[in-house]
């Protein structure tokens, strides 16, 4: 074996517990974090939450649905904007997300929160409904 070859063997066995230390920091999974904002579910089976940080899918009929638990509102919490009691709430969430897709993979706790919540907040904006199907 040549001087340059058992050189080269050295340094990728120095650094082979580095790419495995670096595939198992890759591999963890997301932490969880709480967010708040508006929840949405305008039509069966599509489902977001909005908060200062941009719009968060959490499902989309028949392609994608995170796992866990979803907030139970009271009427003095949800606006209706569609039949079937479709329309939105205010709520926080503690949720693993997918930062660069802006995706829900799981939901570990849903509360649901006054409406007023939300429209304090200036950086939310309350989404748009008709005010003849809701509050």
């Amino acid at each position: 074996m040549h001087h340059s070859s058992s050189r080269a063997l050295a340094t990728l066995a120095a650094l082979l517990p580095l790419a495995l230390l670096s595939a198992a920091v890759a591999a963890k999974p997301p932490r969880f974090e709480r967010r708040c904002g508006w929840y949405e579910n305008p039509t069966p089976g599509n489902v977001t939450l909005t908060d200062r940080d941009g719009s968060w899918l959490i499902a989309r009929q028949g392609s994608y649905e995170a796992s866990g638990n979803e907030p139970e509102f009271s009427d003095s919490q949800w606006v209706e904007t569609n039949n079937g009691h479709h329309g939105y709430g205010c709520a926080c969430l503690t949720m693993q997300t997918d930062a660069s897709r802006h995706r829900v993979l799981s939901i570990s706790h849903a509360t649901a929160q006054p409406l007023a919540v939300c429209r304090r907040d200036r950086a939310l904006h309350e989404p748009e409904h008709d005010p003849d199907i809701g509050p």
